[in-house]
C-alpha cells in the first residue's frame, strides 16, 4: 500500500550488522509507550529444518546442486544457499563454500568490494559473491523474514520502515556508502547509518530508564570498548551540562582496527593445529580453514557462564592417515583463557603502543589484520591520543568477544591500573543485542522520544593539493592537506572552502587524493597541513576523468563546496566560475559524477 511522504513511517528499525551476528530490534511509534523488541529471525538450522532464533550468524554458504530443496525457508524454495546457523556450521566442514568477514571486507580499500571474491581463497572457477552482494544478502534475508511475519500491515515492508543500519565509528566514506549500496540492493528505501558504539549507549539509556542521569555527571567521560568479531572500535563519550540539563557528546572515536573474534578463533585454531602436529597428524590448508570454524564454537562454549573444562573439536579428515574419517581433539578451557586473555589482553603499561614490524616485501592479499594481536596495547594508544579529551571515568563494554567474565575482568583491571580504581563499568546491556537495541532508541530519539549523543562527523577529512613550483628532476612536487570537514561537523552539512580558488584538471585522467585523522579535533575548514604524521592517514585515491566537451587537459579555476550526507558520507563538488560543477565521490565510485 503506498504511503504519502509526509507520514513517517510506523515503525523504526534498528539493525546490528555484526561481522558474526546480525541483529533485527524494532519499536511501534504508534504506540504510546513504544517497547523495543528484538525478533526472532526463522532460518535453516539443519537439513529441511528451520527455526527463529534471535541471532542471525553473519555466514553465507554457496551450496551444491545436491542440497537444493533442504535450505528452503517459508518465503522461498529451492535455494542453493543458506544464511545463518546451517551457515556457521556447514561451513566448518565445507570451508570453500562459506563467505565469512562480508563486513570486514567492506572497508578493505586493497580489494574491489563490487567484484565477486569471496569466500577468499577458493580454488579457480568455484562460486563467488562480492562483499557487497553477500551483505545484501544478509539484509534481505531480515526484510523476508520481516515481511512474512508482518504480511498484510498496510503500512509496508520492512524496506519502507524507517531503518537504521549500524557500522563501526570507524568506518571511512567508502565503507559507509558500500553499506548503503548494499541496503539499496536488499529493497531498502529509507536507511540512517549509526555508529556501532552510539548506538551501545542507547541500549544503556533505554536499559536505565532515567536512572542513567543519576549514573553520569557533567564531567563523567565514558570510554565505549566494542571488540566483535572481525573489528575493535574505541569511542569516548562525554557527559555535559547543557543549560542546566545533563546531555552527551562523542568526543572521540579510534581508527579502524581489524581485530576481534576473527583473530581470537585463528589463535585457537593455530595452537590445536601444532598440538595435533605434535601427535602425528598434519593438516593441509583445507582442514586448517575448518579448524578455525570449529574453534570458534569450541571458544564460545568456553568463554561461556558455567564453562566445561574442556569442549571437543572436530573436523572432517583428507590425510593418509584419516581418509574418509574424522580428526577430533579438544580444547582446554585452562589453554583457552591463556590464549586469549593473556595473547590478547595483556597487562602493559598506559604508554604502551602497538608493534608495527617491518613487513615483508610480498604478502597474500587479504584483509589487512592488525598487526599487533595485543588489543590492550591498542587501546592505551588511543587514550593517549585523546588525553586532551580527559581521563575516562566509566567504561562500557559491547560486543560478543567481551560477553565473556574472564576478558571484561582483565579489561577492567587494565584499564583501573591506567586510569583510576574508581573507575566504573556500566552494566546491563546485552553484548550480542545491544547494538540493535541502541538503533532503535536512537530511531525514537530521532522521533523526539529520547535522549540523542551529539557528536558529528567521527575524523576530519582532508583534501590533497598539489603544490604549485618549478619542476625539480626525481622530486614529485610537496602535497598540501586542507581540511574539507572538520572533526565534529553535523551530518546534512553543506560547507564551502574559504580562501582563493584552486585548479582542476578537466578532460584528462587525474588523480584525487583524500586524506583523514580520527585525532586532529582542532583543525577548523580550510585549515592547511605542509607537514603531518602518522595521526593523518591517506585514503584510497580516486583516478579519474572529468569530461568536459573540446577542454581536454584544461585548468578549471574552481572553489570547492562539501556535502556531508545524512549517511555520514562525503560529496565534493568543484564548481567554476560559469556554474558548471562536477562531483567526486572519494574511495566509493569508479567514476566520478558530473553535473
Amino acid at each position: 500500500m503506498a504511503r504519502e511522504a509526509s507520514v513517517p513511517p510506523r515503525w523504526v528499525v534498528g539493525i546490528d550488522l555484526g561481522t558474526t551476528n546480525c541483529v533485527l530490534a524494532a519499536a511501534d511509534t504508534r504506540a504510546e509507550s513504544p517497547t523495543i523488541t528484538v525478533m526472532a529471525i526463522p532460518q535453516v538450522v539443519a537439513p529441511k529444518q528451520v527455526e527463529a532464533q534471535e541471532l542471525l550468524p553473519s555466514f553465507l554458504y554457496l551450496a551444491g546442486e545436491e542440497e537444493i530443496g533442504a535450505l528452503d525457508l517459508p518465503w522461498a524454495r529451492g535455494r542453493d544457499l543458506a544464511v545463518g546457523v546451517l551457515a556457521r556450521s556447514r561451513g566448518a566442514d565445507v570451508p570453500g563454500r562459506l563467505v565469512s568477514s562480508a563486513k570486514s571486507w567492506l572497508c578493505n580499500a586493497a580489494a574491489d568490494r563490487r567484484a565477486p571474491i569471496l569466500p577468499w581463497g577458493t580454488e579457480e572457477g568455484a562460486r563467488r559473491v562480492s562483499p557487497v552482494a553477500a551483505t545484501a544478502t544478509y539484509l534481505a534475508h531480515l526484510r523476508d523474514a520481516w515481511n512474512a511475519a508482518h504480511a498484510g500491515d498496510e503500512h509496508g515492508g520492512l524496506e519502507a520502515q524507517d531503518v537504521f543500519l549500524t557500522v563501526p565509528a570507524s568506518f571511512d566514506a567508502a565503507a559507509r556508502e558500500l553499506t548503503v549500496e548494499a541496503a539499496r540492493d536488499a529493497g531498502f528505501e529509507r536507511v540512517t547509518l549509526l555508529e556501532e558504539p552510539q548506538a551501545a549507549c542507547y541500549a544503556w539509556i533505554d536499559t536505565r530508564g532515567d536512572a542513567w542521569r543519576q549514573d553520569l555527571h557533567p564531567g563523567d567521560l565514558v570510554l565505549v570498548c566494542d571488540v566483535g568479531g572481525g573489528t575493535t572500535d574505541f569511542s569516548l563519550i562525554a557527559a555535559e551540562d547543557e543549560h542546566g540539563a545533563l546531555a552527551l557528546r562523542r568526543v572521540a572515536v579510534g581508527d579502524h582496527i581489524l581485530l576481534g573474534g576473527d583473530n581470537m578463533d585463528l589463535a585457537l585454531a593455530y595452537h590445536l593445529r601444532s598440538a595435533l602436529a605434535a601427535s602425528g597428524t598434519t593438516l593441509d590448508a583445507w582442514q586448517t580453514r575448518a579448524l578455525v570454524h570449529a574453534a570458534r564454537g569450541a571458544k564460545e562454549k568456553l568463554l561461556a557462564a558455567e564453562a566445561p573444562a574442556a569442549a571437543p573439536v572436530a573436523i572432517l579428515g583428507r590425510t593418509r592417515r584419516v581418509i574418509g574419517g574424522a580428526v577430533e581433539t579438544e580444547l582446554g578451557r585452562t589453554d583457552a583463557e591463556r590464549l586469549l586473555v593473556d595473547g590478547f589482553f595483556p597487562v602493559l603499561a598506559a604508554d604502551a603502543h602497538p608493534r608495527r614490524d617491518r613487513r615483508t616485501g610480498l604478502t597474500e592479499m587479504g584483509l589487512p589484520y592488525a598487526a599487533d594481536a595485543r588489543l590492550t596495547a591498542h587501546l592505551a594508544e588511543f587514550l593517549a591520543r585523546h588525553r586532551d579529551a580527559g581521563t575516562p571515568t566509566a567504561v562500557l563494554f559491547n560486543g560478543g568477544v567481551m560477553a565473556a567474565d574472564a576478558l571484561r575482568r582483565r579489561l577492567l583491571e587494565v584499564l583501573r591500573g591506567w586510569c583510576s580504581p574508581e573507575l566504573r563499568e556500566l552494566s546491563g546491556i546485552d553484548p550480542d543485542r545491544a547494538v540493535a537495541r541502541g538503533a532503535a532508541y536512537h530511531g525514537l530519539a530521532r522521533r523526539g522520544r529520547g535522549i540523542r549523543i551529539r557528536g558529528g562527523a567521527a575524523r576530519a577529512y582532508y583534501i590533497g593539493i598539489e603544490t604549485a613550483m618549478p619542476a625539480v628532476p626525481g622530486m614529485p612536487p610537496p602535497l598540501k592537506a586542507i581540511c574539507l570537514v572538520p572533526q565534529g561537523t553535523e551530518e546534512g552539512s553543506e560547507l564551502e572552502l574559504p580562501g582563493p580558488e584552486f585548479g582542476l584538471v578537466v578532460g584528462e585522467a587525474a588523480e584525487f587524493r583524500m586524506l583523514g585523522s580520527s585525532s586532529r579535533e582542532e583543525d577548523r575548514l580550510g585549515t592547511v597541513l605542509e607537514v603531518w604524521g602518522e595521526e593523518v592517514q591517506e585514503l584510497a585515491p580516486l583516478v579519474t576523468t572529468l569530461e568536459w566537451s573540446d577542454h581536454d587537459g584544461t585548468l578549471v579555476p574552481v572553489r570547492l563546496r562539501v556535502h556531508l550526507t545524512e549517511i555520514g558520507t562525503l560529496e565534493l563538488w568543484c564548481v567554476a566560475r560559469d556554474g558548471r560543477r562536477w562531483k567526486l565521490e572519494f574511495g566509493v565510485r569508479q567514476e566520478a559524477g558530473v553535473r
